[in-house]
């Protein structure tokens, strides 16, 4: 993105982070954060340099999707991030942990997210993945006026209501001038346990097709599948599996294309070479 214009503060990078990239979703329950943590682990996996932020203040599930209860220290006034599957990790669920819900205002959001950015201890990063609340409130855009983004994710599921909310996430990350880096479906089919066919459940096609008519890259289908949703209860996200694996296999694809994304928005060619 260019220079800032009409009256808006410069949105500062954070020094070491090359690439930060939000995940969003317009409504709630459509699994982002289970698309934020296995795109972290797959990137890792793929042998960048990671961290995962997870901005969801009021509902912070990524302790839990990553198996980490530790609460974070700080080093000369520089919070430490914790580690797990070589993915950095800050979390209000580590220093807010239990079911005390946050009854916070704006102002306070607006806080807590620059110290989330600009007083955690990152390291160098090439990329920097920012779990969203859903929604287009406060910590989002407190987020997105502050700070570079290189682009943004939206998660939908294929019903009708999911797809409707996206398309205004969509619209939101335009209007503050964030570049869409794709959508990713989620929960798109079920394969039949016992003739292992496709099922679709909420329908079929509709991230694939609102993509297409809103002109945004689509970053590929995840399936409805319960290992996948053990993977994030057990803190052991799928993945961490071999390539081979097939729960493994569209987190990885869909980091392959996420890296390809970023690199042609921002004109640069493979920063480093990807392993499997």
């Amino acid at each position: 993105m260019g220079p800032h214009t009409h009256g808006e503060p410069p949105k500062l990078p954070i020094q070491g982070v090359a690439h930060m990239i939000a995940v969003g979703s317009g409504k709630g329950g459509v699994g982002k954060t289970t698309i934020s943590v296995n795109l972290a682990v797959a990137l890792a996996g793929l042998g960048y340099r990671v961290g995962l932020l997870d901005a969801d203040v009021y509902g912070p599930n990524v302790p839990l999707m990553m198996g980490v209860r530790e609460t974070p220290y700080a080093i000369e006034e520089r919070i430490q991030p914790l580690e797990r599957f070589g993915v950095k990790l800050m979390s209000m669920g580590f220093l807010s942990p239990g079911d005390k819900p946050l009854i916070w205002r704006g102002p306070m959001l607006h806080s807590v997210i620059q110290q989330f950015l600009r007083n955690v201890d990152w390291g160098q990063l090439d990329y920097l993945i920012i779990d969203l609340p859903p929604g287009t409130g406060d910590v989002q855009l407190s987020l997105i006026q502050s700070a570079p983004l290189a682009g943004a994710i939206v998660v939908t599921t294929p019903s009708d209501v999911s797809l409707e909310d996206a398309r205004k996430a969509v619209a939101m990350f335009r209007q503050v001038r964030v570049e869409l880096l794709g959508i990713v479906e989620n929960m798109c089919y079920l394969t039949c346990p016992h003739c292992h066919e496709r099922i679709d459940v909420f329908s079929y096609g509709g991230g694939r097709k609102t993509a297409e008519t809103m002109g945004v890259n689509f970053l590929g289908e995840i399936a409805l599948d319960p290992e996948i949703r053990a993977g994030g209860d057990t803190g052991e996200p799928v993945a961490l599996r071999h390539k081979d694996d097939p729960h493994a296999a569209e987190f990885i694809e869909m980091a392959r294309r996420v890296v390809e994304r970023v690199l042609q928005s921002a004109g640069q060619g493979p920063s480093i070479e990807i392993t499997d």
